[in-house]
């Protein structure tokens, strides 16, 4: 069962899953925008203004009938919370897990890829964003560090070991927070190139795409390590592996020009 919206512990993204009021035709409102970008994430797009006009009342009621609700195209509280339930599973905490910290911070990623996260309304915009970016969305926020950090954190949050490092949403500063803590590993100083999975890589690490000695432009977990390829959980990519895309994929990458962050 996914948690109650009362029960987030992150008060950023709490306050928008909480059911306020109705929410009808004629409101302008972020709430009614969160309404708009819940319903086209589900499948049922409209656009994304904050008005609520006769298209939304539409794809409200066509949600509805879609999930059993009677049709009203009026979003009460049964029907909000449909809307945000991919929310609130990617949010639900993983009780009595047995593996380490690492292996839980991979098991909450594909609890969220489960739902697949993903922009709407706009670059780096949307719930999904908000909930990675403590709130920011826009132009400005490229969102792939705010992913990383936000499943170290929900993984903390839920047992007994600390996030290795500060939260942050810039890949050189994770890069270099990652150095100060003994946690980097250069490409150039794997044990092993012939066999990275036993070169000190574990689950859960955090590799990081190489611009220059001192210029990071994408990061994301590694789900496993192979002789030459790894697997990845990554945040504001797609399936081409553009580090602004649009959505949290899985993907497999190569090993040149890319670091990592091994910690646990």
């Amino acid at each position: 069962m996914a948690v109650p919206a009362s029960e987030v512990p992150y008060p950023w993204i709490r306050k928008e899953l909480i059911f306020q009021n109705n929410i009808q035709r004629g409101q302008k409102s972020k709430r009614t925008r969160l309404v708009q970008e819940m319903a086209t994430l589900h499948g049922f797009s409209t656009g994304i203004d904050g008005d609520f006009g006769a298209g939304t009342a539409e794809v409200v009621g066509q949600f509805q009938v879609a999930n059993g609700i009677a049709r009203t195209g009026v979003v009460d509280e049964q029907t909000f919370d449909a809307l945000i339930q991919p929310l609130l599973r990617a949010l639900t905490p993983i009780d009595g897990f047995q593996g380490s910290y690492n292996e839980l911070v991979v098991a909450y990623a594909r609890q969220h890829l489960a739902e697949h996260p993903r922009e709407v309304g706009g670059q780096n915009c949307g719930p999904w964003v908000r909930l990675y970016m403590h709130g920011h969305e826009g132009t400005d926020w490229a969102w792939c560090a705010g992913f990383v950090c936000f499943l170290l954190r929900q993984a903390a949050d839920t047992s007994t070991a600390r996030m290795p490092f500060e939260r942050t949403f810039s890949c050189d500063v994770l890069a270099e927070r990652a150095k100060n803590a003994g946690l980097f590993r250069a490409e150039r100083d794997l044990d092993d190139r012939d066999d990275p999975a036993h070169a000190g890589i574990p689950t859960g690490s955090i590799f990081l795409v190489r611009k220059t000695a001192s210029d990071w432009t994408h990061t994301g977990l590694v789900t496993e390590c192979r002789a030459e390829t790894f697997a990845t959980i990554e945040g504001n990519t797609n399936d081409d592996g553009h580090r602004e895309g649009y959505e949290v994929c899985a993907r497999t990458r190569g090993y040149p020009k890319r670091d990592f962050v091994v910690y646990g």
